[in-house]
């Protein structure tokens, strides 16, 4: 039963990498360069705009991701940025899970300005802390035992504080983290996340939902009376394409239904004047990766308002602007960050836009002020790492410099635009350093996951830099079905699976051979999740790619749909289960095409994948084996689809770029 496990742990210790020496000495370099990076995990502007307060992580040591401490820093007066922390509580005889580097972040600031509450691993389990805004005074509100909390947010009146609770926590919550093994009955295994609501002077804790059910994401009233919750009954993994939007009243778990979405919905936001619940509907396919058109519905419950019809974005965030009139969106556009004031009674009006990715630690997101106007947020793009600024939007003034003497090690960023088939596509195309446009480059194609998503400019992960770095151009599309172009675009490739949006692909690479000196001899491509599957759908419709690595990728979507532990994703782009229509599924799977690979292919998983169980890359690389097809397997040890080992992260950084020097 286990014998696929074993194969893992040998594969991913016994095949030699055969690299050149100062290929591996490049990949060194910009390992090293990424490790100096100091990234910023959060930022919150105070309500009275006199102070942002921000999280940080250190520079890495590249075996362990470094603590994140909360720095708050006056506006205006120029003063150094202090340190708030939990960790002078922490008891003398601390259990060995404590820790002097404690975890903290999550700041959420009181109504006043006066207080900031954040989350802190300073006595071992995280808690919930308050401390003043000078953090002179600070005191714990909880003493929880195993469980994971997240997203604090004050009560209007100042008197609660709500957050995410996952009790008897196993994990971290999220179908990207390692699933735990299943053993025993299955279904008996589900952790629901719910809102507990803290008392800040009594220091008690009740919970405000009911226990058989999981909430993403969740709003106060502005009478500090209800909560709004964007929630599912049974388990969170699984249930996020069906969650709805419930009213709770504080002391009663019993959901009182507002609204029951079409698609799925996201980024729940009470209107100040407490009439009104604004929200995000669209097609998305994983939870945390919003985008759709702004909505809005009575709190009382009733028919939803589409406020943005026809948008030519994907909006990803909302915030009310003071009033009840306008609500600003933070939105995909065309690839880049944008912000739109959205009139409550209809009406777009476009903000401001740029090649960069401005956030507040989720998404495309502001912190705002009371006054509507003072902002503040975490900016970086291809050629800048992060940064913190503050200001009006579009006139923001950098806080942090703790970034400046980084330099990438990689040239110019471009943006592109191609047609195909109607549709108007856009991707990047990052190119090496000391570009020369007197010679011919290799390049490959990276295809981001979702579908629903998209490539932004941001300052690159360790696999796009080291491919960067390594004298590779590489493209980035945004096919059908990314996100960014509106809701009819990022529904274009329901039940079209490997189809329209592959041959987008390909028409960007005939764009990209014409911008830019690439030898379309030497293309190959690569990606992870939607884009490992991406990559073993082409290898199966095209001779055109040289060489090919699948990470996470999905080779045979029958199969995939009883392996996976969040199989509600596909009913919205596959239009029924596959036991209900099983052809729609066979038609966009690699598997069905297999025989005509003849591709190089290195595939490339975690061993504990619910989102993309590990089988699906057995499957491919055994037929591809069994078909004289050169392939290679690494399973990752513990691992679920987003890999969190450093070690693995490098492993896979230096394999990505060897598998493409030795086939192209």
């Amino acid at each position: 039963m286990r014998r696929w496990l074993v194969a893992a742990l040998v594969l991913i210790s016994g095949v030699s990498l055969s690299a050149s020496q100062s290929r591996d000495s490049v990949i060194d370099q910009t390992i090293a360069t990424l490790l100096r990076v100091r990234s910023f995990g959060g930022v919150a502007i105070s309500p009275d705009a006199s102070r942002v307060a921000f999280a940080e992580r250190g520079e890495s040591n590249g075996h362990a991701r470094p603590a994140s401490s909360i720095f708050v820093v006056p506006l205006n007066d120029g003063s150094t940025p202090v340190r708030i922390s939990a960790a002078g509580l922490a008891p003398k005889n601390k259990s060995k899970s404590a820790t002097n580097a404690a975890d903290e972040s999550s700041m959420a600031w009181s109504p006043d300005s006066n207080e900031i509450a954040f989350i802190s691993t300073a006595a071992g389990d995280p808690q919930l802390y308050v401390s003043s805004r000078d953090g002179r005074s600070v005191r714990a509100l909880t003493s929880l035992k195993r469980a994971v909390i997240s997203a604090p947010k004050w009560s209007p009146d100042g008197r609660r504080i709500a957050m995410l609770i996952i009790e008897n926590a196993s994990r971290r919550g999220g179908a990207l983290e390692a699933m735990t093994p299943p053993s025993g009955d299955v279904e008996k295994q589900i952790e629901e996340q719910r809102i507990a609501v803290v008392d800040v002077a009594a220091k008690s804790l009740q919970l405000a939902t009911p226990a058989n059910m999981y909430v993403y994401d969740y709003d106060w009233s502005p009478d500090s009376r209800s909560l709004v919750a964007e929630a599912a009954v049974g388990s969170g993994e699984n249930n996020y394409w069906i969650a709805q939007l419930d009213r709770f009243e504080i002391g009663d778990t019993t959901p009182h239904l507002i609204y029951r979405p079409v698609l799925q919905v996201a980024w729940p936001r009470w209107s100040p004047d407490g009439k009104s619940i604004a929200f995000i509907e669209g097609l998305m396919s994983d939870q945390g990766s919003n985008g759709g058109d702004v909505m809005i519905v009575p709190s009382s419950g009733g028919a939803a308002t589409n406020l943005t019809p026809g948008m030519r974005a994907s909006a990803a965030t909302l915030t009310w602007l003071g009033d009840s009139r306008t609500i600003l969106a933070g939105v995909d556009i065309n690839g880049m960050s944008g912000f739109a004031r959205v009139s409550a009674s209809g009406g777009v009006e476009q903000v401001w836009s740029g090649a960069e990715h401005v956030s507040t630690g989720r998404a495309i997101s502001l912190s705002i002020a009371r006054d509507g106007v003072t902002t503040a947020a975490v900016r970086d793009s291809f050629l800048q790492p992060q940064e913190v600024w503050a200001g009006p939007i579009g006139s923001w003034k950098q806080i942090t410099h703790d970034n400046d003497a980084v330099k990438p090690l990689w040239g110019g960023a471009e943006n592109l635009n191609w047609t195909n088939e109607g549709f108007r596509i856009e991707g990047w195309l990052l190119y090496p350093r000391d570009f020369d446009r007197s010679k011919k480059y290799p390049m490959v194609v990276q295809v981001h996951g979702g579908p629903s998503a998209a490539a932004l400019s941001s300052w690159p992960a360790l696999n796009l830099a080291s491919l960067v770095a390594s004298g590779y151009v590489v493209l980035l599309p945004n096919p059908r079905g990314s996100f960014g172009q509106g809701e009819a675009f990022a529904k274009a490739n329901v039940k079209d699976f490997g189809y329209g949006d592959f041959r987008d692909i390909l028409a960007g690479v005939d764009a990209a051979v014409a911008k830019a000196p690439v030898d379309p001899k030497r293309v190959g491509i690569w990606g992870w999740s939607y884009g490992g599957y991406m990559t073993m759908w082409a290898v199966t419709q095209t001779d055109r790619f040289r060489a090919a690595v699948a990470g996470a990728g999905l080779s045979n979507w029958q199969s995939y749909y009883g392996e996976n532990s969040i199989d509600q994703w596909m009913i919205p782009f596959f239009g029924a289960s596959v036991y209900d229509d099983p052809w729609i599924y066979a038609r966009s799977s690699p598997i069905t095409f297999i025989k005509n690979v003849k591709t190089p292919t290195l595939v490339l998983v975690g061993d504990r994948d619910g989102e993309v169980p590990a089988p699906q890359s057995f499957e491919f690389w055994h037929a591809l084996k069994t078909l004289g097809v050169k392939t290679q397997l690494v399973v990752y040890p513990n691992e679920g689809h987003a890999i969190r080992n450093p070690a693995h992260r490098r492993d896979i950084a230096r394999r990505l770029v060897m598998w493409f020097d030795e086939n192209m």
